[in-house]
């Protein structure tokens, strides 16, 4: 049996690192940590007690080519602290989200993508709405 402690980072394949770096700092406020010096362009942001990590890798065959927004595909979630704030900072810095405020999951869900489509799903608890 496999005991865990806990989701330790998600990594996500991207093609310009300028790019992806302005979209989950600038746009998704996270913060970037330091990465070592590996011997491939990336970046690391810290959330909370785990990581995402972002690889440059053109050819990746995880990137999606359909870039239309989608709850059923492969994400990764964050909770944030307040739907509504969520969605007007998404809207006024113009990336675009599919809204799912009263899904049957139980939770108001965001659901956004990058530039090379990898999708993001932002989240509170819907009885927090």
């Amino acid at each position: 049996m496999i005991k865990y402690k806990c989701l330790h980072h998600v990594s996500l394949t991207v093609t310009d690192l300028e790019r992806a770096k302005e979209f989950y700092g600038e746009k998704l406020c996270l913060k970037e940590i330091s990465r070592p010096d590996f011997d491939f362009p990336g970046a690391w942001y810290e959330i909370e007690d785990q990581q995402l990590h972002l690889i440059v890798h053109p050819s990746a065959q995880t990137i999606r080519q359909d870039k239309s927004l989608s709850s059923r595909e492969g994400h990764f979630a964050l909770r944030v602290g307040n739907y509504y704030d969520t969605l007007e900072w998404l809207k006024q810095n113009e990336v675009e989200v599919l809204e799912k405020p009263y899904g049957k999951s139980g939770f108001a869900q965001i659901f956004c993508a990058d530039p090379d489509g990898n999708l993001i799903e932002l989240n509170v608890d819907q009885r927090d709405l």
